[in-house]
């Protein structure tokens, strides 16, 4: 399957992408990750990212759609793949398509996980992380058996900065002024699937229904 996965903050994208590779091998690919595997392979266009992050400016949009050419024609891709938190704006959509065009494919489709304000604030705010391993946590479902320490390592369990209610609460404004909208490019190109769930399952099953799985 190729798809495009749509939501906001602690939608749940990344968990729902998890297990959509399970079901036919399609890879889970995110801009933080081709970011890191470009420069980590050290090519030309990984380079340029690396003294743009060391800089701490933004990656330009020419540069990330070169890396995601690059990515999108690695050989695990023949599978499918899952664009995770990918692309972000109106601009990343539309080169998207002349990219994909230029290849000869075509998304199946974009898939809006759809849950609402308050049960992502209190996703979010009761979320913890392992400063060693990174394992999540959640202290109301999910909590490490001894508290503030991680099952697996030992190491501190903590709330991230940016896991804060004010913190959220911004990235939440942010992801409706640059990111929403392409729920509507994408509703006009007629590859929308908005699902409303809070669960992983039910997003899967929508999915699968849409596709004939």
């Amino acid at each position: 399957m190729k798809l495009i996965l749509l939501g906001a903050p602690g939608a749940g994208k990344g968990t729902v992408a998890k297990l959509l590779t399970k079901l036919d091998g399609s890879v889970q690919i995110s801009t933080g990750d081709i970011l890191r595997g470009a420069v980590a392979a050290g090519s030309e266009l990984g380079k340029k990212a690396e003294a743009a992050m060391k800089a701490g400016d933004l990656v330009s949009d020419d540069l990330i759609m070169g890396i995601m050419g690059e990515r999108l024609k690695q050989d695990d891709c023949k599978a499918g793949y899952l664009l995770d938190g990918f692309p972000r704006t109106i601009p990343q959509a539309e080169a998207l398509k002349v990219l994909l065009e230029s290849m000869g494919e075509k998304l199946d489709c974009a898939v809006e996980i759809d849950v609402a304000r308050d049960v992502i604030l209190d996703r979010l705010t009761t979320r913890r992380t392992c400063t060693g391993c990174g394992e999540i946590y959640n202290v109301k479902s999910n909590p490490p058996k001894q508290e503030g320490i991680c099952d697996k390592c030992g190491e501190p369990v903590v709330q991230r900065d940016d896991e804060t209610e004010e913190a959220i609460s911004n990235r939440l404004n942010v992801y409706n002024e640059q990111t929403a909208p392409l729920v509507d490019f994408y509703k006009k190109e007629g590859m929308l699937l908005s699902v409303q769930a809070t669960s992983s399952d039910a997003v899967i099953d929508a999915i699968k229904n849409k596709l004939g799985i």
